[in-house]
């Protein structure tokens, strides 16, 4: 049986939960037809490649997050953020404690500090062509809208996971975030 027939759908899981999405940022560094990226090294997506972000601190702002996590991350400070989309991620499968279903905020910089960003404790930076990106090592919902944040376009969307990570409910709405 599919989780839709046993009633696992992304608007029926949406009406379950209790309480804002935890907010969280995404980061990408842009130069021309390039992309940096930084492939994770330990914890929640591990191997996988994908932009700087994470979680506000206490009375951070979304930007201010941003930023100090591009920092923290890939060892540049933006002189500027676009942001460009907002994605709501949902795992009705992980444990509650987890807390992994989160409103993503992606931004966009496209000028920096220092020419190359530098690896840190948590992720190795690459650069790559936008249309050569690595998605079968990022998350499978990369593939649905990273092309659409790269190039400017403003959406909002929202994908659910099974128990393998895989999208089992998805929706964009392309126009403003």
């Amino acid at each position: 049986m599919s989780d839709k027939e046993r009633g696992v759908t992304l608007s029926a899981y949406k009406e379950t939960l209790v309480g804002p999405l935890r907010q969280a940022t995404l980061c990408y560094l842009v130069k021309g037809d390039q992309v940096w990226l930084g492939c994770k090294k330990e914890g929640f997506g591990r191997s996988q490649w994908n932009g700087a972000g994470g979680k506000p601190e206490p009375g951070e702002t979304l930007e201010q997050a941003c930023v100090r996590e591009v920092q923290e991350e890939f060892g540049v400070t933006p002189k500027s953020l676009t942001r460009i989309a907002t994605l709501d991620f949902f795992f009705p499968y992980a444990p509650p404690e987890a807390n992994w279903n989160q409103q993503v905020c992606v931004f966009i910089v496209t000028d920096w500090d220092t020419p190359t960003p530098t690896e840190s404790e948590e992720m190795f930076p690459e650069k790559f062509l936008i249309d050569q990106l690595p998605f079968d090592h990022m998350w499978p919902d990369d593939k649905y809208w990273l092309h659409l944040a790269l190039s400017g376009q403003p959406f909002k969307a929202e994908f659910m996971f099974d128990q393998q990570n895989q999208i089992i409910g998805q929706s964009i709405q392309i126009g403003k975030y």
